[in-house]
């Protein structure tokens, strides 16, 4: 497995870390073991496994510095998104609405309102 991927996907894992994940055949536990079973799981199909535990270190890297020291241990916080990304990617939340579902702007008053488009043309009349 590629090492970013695995970095990532060991943040994600550590920010739920009581998520339930299913792996293969539907076996289940805690998302915290995740990067850990699919490095053994590589392990014995590929062998090696360097590259993905370098991945984990700099996921556990990443999630130290910019969560766990400055929130648990009263740090500094050494890394800080750069603020081109924020005028370029705006940091926030709630713009996406439901699968199938209107945003909250665009519905009418009245869902029983009509349209004054007019009277139409029944199809197969004749």
């Amino acid at each position: 497995m590629d090492p970013m991927i695995l970095a990532v996907l060991y943040v994600w894992c550590q920010l739920n870390r009581d998520q339930i994940v299913s792996f293969w055949f539907g076996t289940q536990f805690k998302a915290m073991y995740l990067p850990w079973v699919l490095v053994g799981f590589n392990m014995i199909l590929r062998g090696g496994g360097w590259t993905d535990l370098l991945g984990i270190f700099v996921g556990h890297l990443y999630f130290f510095l910019m969560f766990k020291y400055p929130q648990d241990f009263g740090g500094r916080s050494f890394l800080s998104t750069p603020e081109i990304l924020y005028r370029y990617l705006p940091n926030r939340r709630g713009g996406v609405s439901g699968f199938g579902v209107p945003p909250a702007s665009r519905r009418r008053a009245d869902d029983n309102q009509r349209q004054g488009w007019g009277q139409g043309n029944v199809l197969g009349g004749n």
